[in-house]
């Protein structure tokens, strides 16, 4: 485990150090505040590949 880890926390919608809230609460690790920051945007980029991709799709 690196020292330089982040998390957000969907709880308080922050960016946290590794010694923050529960992981049920977060996403994470990050390697960095920005990418942290970030997590949501990252996760509804996701979901929506994920809704359009054929594999997963049974439309």
């Amino acid at each position: 485990m690196s020292d330089s880890e982040y998390y957000f926390c969907l709880k308080h919608h922050t960016v946290e150090p590794r010694e923050g809230c529960r992981a049920a609460d977060r996403l994470g690790p990050y390697p960095t505040e920005q990418e942290a920051a970030h997590a949501l945007e990252k996760v509804e980029e996701r979901n929506e590949d994920w809704d359009h991709d054929p594999k997963w799709n049974d439309d």
